[in-house]
This record gives structure tokens, sequence and C-alpha cells, in this order.
């Protein structure tokens, strides 16, 4: 790719794309195929939001990204070790240590990382293990209208999930501490939280949706617990249901309740994996996906999917659709590949704008709420006449972990836009073995300082020319960086990192993507009853 490529990208976009203001939206008319936005139908981003940074933890410099759209103030800036900053701000990792039961987990580690296309971020990402049961879990949640239904469920969801594995005997000792004010047990221990709360004034409200949920779980006398398929189901309806009913509820508090608006007519959706020794259930609602890289008895690799994309090209979930609702819908029900024309997944949290009747959101919105300042939509779709049409109901997928089980990659639709399932799975062991190459090895030769410096010295060079050390990092760079060839081009990375704040959304999505890596002994461990 040619040095011209950020000019090519401008000019292709002013080409073909054409908008026109009406009111608080901006209409799409023709659209880059590039353009990924899960609403046809978009607001303007709120001006005291746009130069805020993505979650909080790494604001691009204005010298390093630009809001112009002329050539003349536009300039490819980024060295490559500025282009490996932008790219590793929102690293992370973590080591699973063993149970203290001495059995060695299932999970050896996990990378993740994550790279913003919108401002703020819409996606949101969560690792977290259950402290009355011996899971982990994690979660990508992908967020659509703005980023307040994302955050909610990626704090929200795994509580809900916790409580639904607890016995009756643990519910009840939860009840019994919140009748007597004393402390509850703890139920999460997070390893990579969602972020800084903006609901911090709420939580009360939240805890007591959840005190109801687990009273519920009480009545129903189940002494273990729900299973974990019946976990994952039940919390993410219930969650869904929960953030419906919290703004239709009075509320007092004008903080609270600009939230909860916020929440509702915003969207999300989300997969999540719980892990529990050889045991992995995913649960996915919506266009996130997960996948498990998988390497033979031959040392050939493979791809296993775990998740089915919700949305138009789905004929599973178009078939569901025209069940649900009458055969005088069968052709407005997907309009232009998008639920009711409008929506690209077809099962999310929130976006009660698909959800409830008409009547209803009149009657929420008339309570005097300043709708434009909190940046909400007020649309219904044409062909709007059997609602709901959208549900954040599960698929849930069992898998029993094989030694040969490697890895699981999670990720938004952003990752999966621009990569295949075989070229993540390529790219991740790719990354492996670069990584173990990187590795001294000090068993076979003296480890002396002097040794020791060379090897530093040695493995801070290859980290500035390549060497990725995480493997989410290694696939948000060939996602928007490769070429159509699977060719890594400089060029085209810098020009993807470098685009206007209001052009990168047309080019590319938020990318958020985790990688958790199994222990191969551990699992087979496990089958030999050691």
């Amino acid at each position: 790719m040619s040095s011209t490529v950020a000019y090519w990208i401008l000019n292709s976009v002013r080409n073909s794309v054409a908008t026109f203001q009406g009111g608080r939206h901006l209409y799409s008319r023709c659209v880059s195929n590039r353009n990924k936005s899960k609403w046809k139908l978009f607001s303007q981003v709120p001006p005291m939001l746009k130069n805020s940074s993505p979650c909080g933890s790494f604001t691009l410099q204005k010298a390093y990204r630009h809001t112009s759209t002329e050539e003349d103030d536009f300039h490819l800036q980024l060295s490559p070790e500025q282009v490996n900053e932008v790219l590793r701000a929102g690293e992370s990792a973590h080591k699973i240590l063993d149970l203290d039961s001495g059995v060695p987990n299932s999970v050896l580690r996990f990378e993740s990382n994550q790279l913003a296309a919108n401002s703020p971020v819409e996606d949101r990402r969560g690792v977290a293990s259950c402290l009355q049961t011996s899971g982990l879990m994690f979660g990508i949640f992908d967020g659509h209208g703005g980023h307040a239904c994302a955050q909610a469920v990626s704090e929200r969801l795994f509580y809900y999930v916790a409580v639904s594995l607890m016995s009756h005997q643990t519910l009840e000792q939860m009840e019994g501490a919140m009748e007597s004010m004393k402390p509850l047990l703890p139920m999460l221990q997070w390893l990579k939280h969602p972020g800084n709360s903006i609901y911090k004034d709420v939580t009360s409200v939240h805890r007591d949706h959840l005190r109801v949920y687990w009273q519920e779980l009480l009545d129903l006398h189940v002494e273990m617990g729900l299973s974990i398929e019946e976990a994952l189901m039940y919390s993410f309806q219930r969650l869904d249901s929960d953030i419906s009913l919290e703004i239709q509820a009075p509320l007092e508090d004008e903080v609270t309740r600009n939230l909860s608006l916020q929440v509702a007519f915003s969207g999300a959706t989300a997969c999540m994996a719980h892990v529990d020794g050889v045991h992995l259930h995913v649960a996915n609602a919506g266009d996130c996906r997960a996948i498990l890289g998988v390497q033979e008895d031959n040392g050939m690799w493979s791809c296993l999917p775990l998740t089915r994309d919700h949305n138009a090209w789905n004929q599973a979930e178009l078939s569901r659709l025209k069940r649900e609702h009458p055969e005088s819908e069968d052709r407005t029900i997907i309009m232009d590949d998008r639920l009711l024309g409008v929506l690209m997944p077809c099962r999310a949290f929130g976006d009660v704008q698909l959800k409830w009747s008409k009547e209803l959101q009149r009657s929420v919105l008339e309570r005097g709420f300043d709708t434009e300042a909190l940046n909400i939509y007020q649309f219904t779709p044409p062909h709007y006449y059997t609602p709901p049409y959208l549900t954040a109901e599960p698929e849930v997928t069992y898998h029993r972990l094989r030694p040969q089980d490697k890895f699981l990659v999670l990720a938004s639709d952003g990752l999966w836009d621009m990569l295949s399932n075989e070229d993540v799975v390529r790219l991740v062991v790719g990354h492996l073995a670069k990584v173990d190459r990187h590795k001294p090895d000090l068993a076979q030769r003296p480890a002396n300082l002097g040794l020791m410096q060379s090897l530093l010295l040695q493995r801070k060079a290859s980290r500035l020319l390549d060497a990725d050390q995480n493997a989410a990092t290694r696939l948000i760079r060939h996602a928007i960086g490769s070429n159509e060839y699977g060719e890594m081009e400089p060029e085209r990375l810098t020009a993807m990192l470098t685009l206007p704040e209001d052009l990168a959304r047309m080019y590319r999505d938020d990318i958020t993507v985790t990688v958790v890596y199994f222990n191969s002994e551990s699992i087979d461990a496990y089958y030999k009853g050691g």
C-alpha cells in the first residue's frame, strides 16, 4: 500500500457517504461497506463526550489523532514505537493460580486487549472468578447506541450468574446477612474489571434487584443451585428484564433515572464463557463470537466454533423470528440485512425501542427526561406491529475440554469483521511459536549477570521490532493492518490508527479480544484420574 493510503481513505469516504442532518440525528443515505454501525439510525455524539478517553485509560494526543477531514490537516505521525504504544495501551494479562485444594486449574492464563473506534469506546470486557464455586467467567460486551448498556451488563451479569449457581444454604446466608444488615458473602474476585463504574450512585438499586432474584431462587428450593446452563440462560434474561423494569419504576433520584434510561435505550450484545475444570459453557446473545483453537495428535491445528452469530445471515435466527411473529410480517422483520431495517444483531440487552409497545415508550419518555442531552434515540421503525422483536435469551453451548483444546478466543464483532475464525487460530498459533522462540533457555547455559543482561537487551530489541507479548494485541494489529492477502502493511496500520474520529467508525469497529489458554496437563490428568 502506498504512503497515500490515508488520503485514499478520506477521499473514498467523501465519495461514498452523503449525510444530511435532521434534528439531532444523522441519517446515512449511502454508507461505506466498511461501516459496521449496529444501528442504521444513529445520533450524534454529544459534545461533552467527543474528547473523552476510551474507558478512561488512554487518551490519544492531538498530534496523533485528528478530527479534521481536510487533507492539508491530515498527516501520518506515528512512529513504529508510537504504533506499539497505541496498540498496547489496553493490554491486560493474568496468570491463573492453582486452586487451594492443590489441584491445577484447567486455565493457565488469559491475555486481553481493546482498541476503540467509537469515542467513547462502546465495548466492555470482564474476567472474574466465582468465589462460591470454582468457576472462572470471561465476558465480551459490545455496546451500540452508546456505552451505557454495555457498561451495566459488564458490571452486573456475572453477579446474576454467581447467585444462580449458589446452593440453597448459601442463598439463605445471603438473605440473612441482608436482613441483619451484615456484610454479604463475597461473590466475585475481579481479575479484569470492566472499568471505572459510572453507576456508583445506583448500585443500591442494582443490589435490590439482585436480592429479589435470589429471593425467587430461594422459593424454588433447589438445594445445589441451578445447573450452569440454566444459570446462564436465566441470568441473561433476568438482567435484561431488570434493565427494562428499572426505568419503568418511579425513581426520585435524577441521576438514577437518567442512567437507567440511557441503559435501557442503548443496547449490548454479550458473549461469556464459564470454565469449571473440564466443563466449558459459552452463552451468546448477538454477534460476538467464541472459538476454540485445537491441536490434533498429528500437530495439525483446527478451529472449533462455539457460537453462532445472531444476525440476518443466520437461517435459524430468521426462522425463529418468523415463528414468533405473524406471517404478514415475514417480509418486514428483516430488511437491508437488519432487524426491522435498523439493527444488525437479532439478540441484545437493552434496546427497549424494539421490545416495548409504542404506548409504553411514550409514557416513559414523557416523564420529563431531557432526551436530547441524554442522547436517547426517539425512533420507531416502520412495520412495528407486534413487539418484542428483540430478545436477550442466549444460546448456550457446552464443550467438555480435552487435552488438544489449547486456547479459547472471545471477541466482539469488530475482530470477526476483519478476520475469519481460521485466521484468528493461525495468528494465535503463530504468536505462541514466536513467544516460545524468544524465551531464554537458562537450563542449558550458565545463569550469570552478564548473560541475563544480554538476554534482557535482546528481548527489549525484539519488542521494538514486532514481537507482541499479548496474543490479543497481535490479533488487533493484524485485523486493522493486514491487506486482502493477509499481509501486514505498516502504512495501512498507521492510517487506520490515525483516522479522524469522525471517520474511524466507518472503517473499523471497536475491537475487544480475550484469549484464554488451557492447561493441557491438568486436563489430561483429569481424564487419567490424577
